[in-house]
Order: C-alpha cells, then structure tokens, then sequence
C-alpha cells in the first residue's frame, strides 16, 4: 500500500538512521488499519493510504512509549478517515491477501 520512500518524503526524512523504525511503522499502520476495519486495502485506495501516512506521521513524531493513542491533533481527522474506510464498499482491485501487508 506504501513503501519506505514514499514515507520518507511524506515525513520530510532525508536520512537513512530511521528507516528500520519507519518500516515498523508502515507495518503497524497496516494492521492498525486492518483491524480496525476488518478490511484489506490496495494502493488503489488513497484515503486508506493518506490514513496509514497521518498516523504514521503522529507516531513518528509522538515517539513518547507512555503514549498509546493518536495525538490530540490528528485525532478527529484519522477518526473520520477511520470511519469512512470502515464502511465503505471495498472494490475486488482494492482487496489484497495476507502476503501482501
């Protein structure tokens, strides 16, 4: 759905020193989605992708371990995302399997 370099620019991350964090968190952001949902989602999907990009972005820069939930500021925004993608129709192109995430 998305790869370490298109994180990378999204995030502004011209180093190499965090890629194996940000790869964790693409993978995270994934199965956050997914469990979230219940659904599997493809690249084809732009408001699943911008959704794995925002909480990503919140997690990269809320590194905190005391924190557990999405920051205050994107909060209300993944939640719309959130609730779009888990009750929109998902098209036969957009459903990915397991070997995919």
């Amino acid at each position: 759905m998305i790869d370490l370099d298109e994180v990378k620019v999204w995030l502004r991350v011209d180093h190499d020193e965090d890629d194996v964090y940000i790869q964790r968190l693409i993978v995270a952001a994934k199965q956050y989605l997914k469990n979230a949902t219940g659904k599997e989602f493809t690249s084809d999907n732009e408001l699943a992708r911008l959704f794995c990009l925002f909480l990503i972005t919140d997690w990269y820069e809320n590194r905190k371990l005391a924190r557990e939930k999405v920051g205050e500021q994107t909060r209300e925004i993944i939640q719309s995302m959130l609730n779009q993608l888990k009750y929109a129709e998902v098209n036969e192109n957009e459903v990915q399997s397991d070997q995919d995430i």
